[in-house]
C-alpha cells in the first residue's frame, strides 16, 4: 500500500512539472521581433521619392535586406554582387539600403554598380535614425535573408552562400 502512495506521489509529481512546462512554451510559436535567425524581422518604413517601402507589406514574397554605404568598399562590393546575383530571381524582393551623407554619391555609385532596383534607396547616415538604430548598424552593415512570412533564415550572406538558397 505505502509503495502505491508513494507511486502515486511521484506520478503526481511528474504531472504536475509537465504541465507547467508546457504552459511555458504556450505563445512561443510566435515569432519575437529581433535580428536573430528564426526572429521576425523589424519593420523598415522608408521613403522612396513618392513611394513608401514598408517591409510589412512584402509579407508574402521572399525578401532579401542589405545595408551598406558607399565609403564602405566591402559592404559596397558585397551589396553589388548580391544585387546581380538576384537580379534574375523572380521569387525574391531586394530591398537595399545605403547609409551614406550625400544623394550625389548615393547615385553614382548605383549607377556604377549597375544597380537600378525599385527598393534601392539611401537612409541618410544618421546613427539616430529608427532603421540604423533598430538594424544595429554601429555594429556593421549586414544583410538578411527573409521568408514569406518576414522571418530571417540567414543572415551576413555572401553571393555563394545566397546560391544554396536559391536552390
Amino acid at each position: 500500500m505505502e509503495f502505491m502512495i508513494k507511486n502515486v506521489k511521484t506520478i503526481f509529481v511528474l504531472l504536475f512539472v509537465t504541465s507547467i512546462l508546457s504552459l511555458s512554451f504556450i505563445g512561443k510559436d510566435k515569432n519575437s521581433i529581433g535580428l536573430n535567425i528564426g526572429d521576425k524581422a523589424p519593420n523598415i518604413r522608408l521613403h522612396l521619392d513618392e513611394q513608401v517601402i514598408d517591409l510589412r507589406q512584402m509579407e508574402g514574397k521572399m525578401v532579401f535586406i542589405s545595408f551598406w554605404a558607399s565609403f564602405d568598399a566591402s559592404s559596397r562590393l558585397r551589396n553589388a554582387n548580391l544585387y546581380h546575383a538576384l537580379k534574375e530571381v523572380d521569387h525574391i524582393k531586394m530591398v537595399s539600403v545605403s547609409f551614406d551623407d550625400y544623394q550625389s554619391i548615393f547615385e553614382d555609385a548605383t549607377q556604377k554598380d549597375l544597380i537600378s532596383s525599385d527598393y534601392c534607396l539611401m537612409n541618410r547616415f544618421n546613427r539616430s535614425s529608427n532603421v540604423y538604430e533598430t538594424y544595429q548598424i554601429g555594429k556593421g552593415f549586414k544583410n538578411y535573408l527573409l521568408d514569406e512570412r518576414g522571418t530571417i533564415i540567414a543572415k551576413d550572406l555572401n553571393p555563394k552562400d545566397l546560391k544554396m538558397y536559391l536552390n
